[in-house]
């Protein structure tokens, strides 16, 4: 194991920045720590460089227990949120800076500045000063000085938040090959969802300093053991339910009952449940008519107009289908976003490529029973 963190607590004052935080990467893995603003990331990130030392709890790096050692003496390399570049020195000085203390010859730490400003993609900008660099070439130096001491684990907090749209897909991408290439251990931090499930082999969400859950992206969003992380990790609608249990266990939403392979067993036999269900999970078609006819033909059903596997989204098992009125169609460029608000009271949003609907129509949302999340009120 290449870090572990066993039992990290700490407090600022009266305030709890982590509560009993354990986590470990392997040799090669990225992992991203996920959570909102002031959850604690920055604090997990501070123990693990020897910026702080945790009010109780063990940092280990390959099996060694650093909790006390100084930053100076730790294998570690750091890419910080704000701009940390020294602008008197060259790109080539900034990258060089930290190698020259060590045992390395001049010839050598120069050999090791021409080979990560290669893996940057910057070798021509060596003499370059960091004023006259772009922000995502900024971002890349400072990966490259993070990595030219070829650290146990590579903590990156932050990197992209200053960062546009575009260069900071771009960027991301970058990171992830950069790592491939290196097989270096790497804890990438931040609070962007898509950032996280882009670049990670396993996600790691924080909540006011306590892990939530842990898992590969793709489970956790597909699969999310509470609230906080069906609301948190990608959009999510969100909405009342009752749950009985016999032999299967029957949701009731509103009016319509659904029975459910699965459910948590704290969670049956209870009059306060939700039901969580993603906007690209549901489908929408305009409400029958009295004469059996649609205002809207059934390819409006909509989850890109077909199931993951290729087969059209009209073949999936729709075990739940609510009545609402669409109060909005919004255009956001990829999609649509399509408000109903149901005849239950409740409102939910529906993800659609294909502009069917429109306002004040009388419409069906349906879900499949395998597309919903269902949870205790209390969690």
């Amino acid at each position: 194991m290449t870090l572990e963190l066993d039992g990290l607590t700490h407090r600022y004052g009266s305030e709890r920045a982590l509560n009993d935080v354990s986590l470990a990467l392997e040799d090669g893995e990225l992992v991203a720590l996920l959570g909102p603003s002031g959850c604690g990331k920055t604090t997990v990130v501070q123990a693990i460089a020897g910026h702080l030392d945790p009010a109780s709890g063990r940092v280990s790096l390959r099996g060694t227990d650093v909790t006390g050692v100084p930053p100076e003496d730790r294998n570690v390399g750091i890419v910080f949120q704000s701009p940390t570049l020294y602008p008197h020195m060259t790109v080539g000085e900034n990258v060089a800076y930290g190698l020259e203390s060590g045992d390395l010859t001049a010839g050598q730490v120069s050999g090791r500045v021409d080979r990560y400003l290669e893996l940057v993609e910057l070798a021509d900008r060596r003499d370059a000063s960091p004023k006259s660099l772009s922000g995502g070439e900024a971002r890349r130096v400072e990966l490259a000085r993070a990595l030219a001491p070829e650290p146990d684990v590579l903590l990156l907090d932050e990197p992209l938040s200053a960062l546009d749209k575009g260069l900071r897909a771009r960027l991301r991408d970058e990171i992830v090959r950069i790592q491939r290439e290196t097989g270096v251990t790497t804890l990438f931090v931040t609070h962007d969802q898509e950032d996280a499930m882009s670049v990670a082999d396993r996600l790691v969400v924080l909540r006011d300093g306590v892990v939530v859950a842990a898992g590969p992206p793709r489970r956790l969003y597909e699969s999310p053991p509470n609230r906080f992380v069906a609301s948190f990790l990608g959009r999510s609608n969100e909405l009342s339910a009752r749950v009985e249990s016999d032999e299967s266990s029957t949701v009731t939403i509103g009016g319509a009952e659904v029975a459910l392979d699965e459910v948590p067993s704290e969670v049956t036999d209870t009059a306060r449940a939700t039901v969580h269900i993603r906007p690209s999970d549901l489908t929408v078609e305009a409400a029958t008519q009295p004469d059996g006819t649609s205002g809207v033909t059934r390819d409006a059903l909509d989850r890109s107009g077909a199931s993951a596997d290729g087969g059209q989204s009209d073949d999936r098992s729709r075990a739940l289908e609510m009545r609402g009125t669409v109060t909005r169609v919004r255009d956001v460029g990829r999609r649509y976003d399509v408000r109903v608000e149901l005849d239950l009271g409740e409102v939910v949003t529906v993800e659609m490529h294909r502009d069917k609907l429109s306002q004040s129509d009388r419409v069906t949302v349906s879900a499949a029973a395998s597309d919903l999340s269902v949870f205790l009120v209390s969690n």
